[in-house]
């Protein structure tokens, strides 16, 4: 049956793929449900440190000077 979605083929070591069996089987999900969705809280997880360290470099260089207020930047 053809599918909209693309499919990615991933080797995994046994240890992980048991893991993984047995969280899909703890939630009554299927083994491609939960793979996906704990590659999409990883992906969430590097992209909450990106924008921390986005943010961190951004504080740093803020200056002693005091910051623009909201209403001085969005009149």
């Amino acid at each position: 049956m053809p599918t909209k979605h693309p499919r990615l083929n991933v080797v995994l070591e046994p240890p992980l793929y048991q893991s993984i069996r047995r969280l899909a089987s703890k939630d009554g999900v299927s083994l491609s449900l939960k793979a996906r969705d704990l590659l999409r809280l990883a992906l969430e997880y590097c992209e909450d440190l990106h924008w921390s360290k986005a943010a961190d470099e951004r504080e740093e260089s803020l200056g002693k000077k005091k910051p623009l207020t909201h209403k001085e930047v969005w009149p």
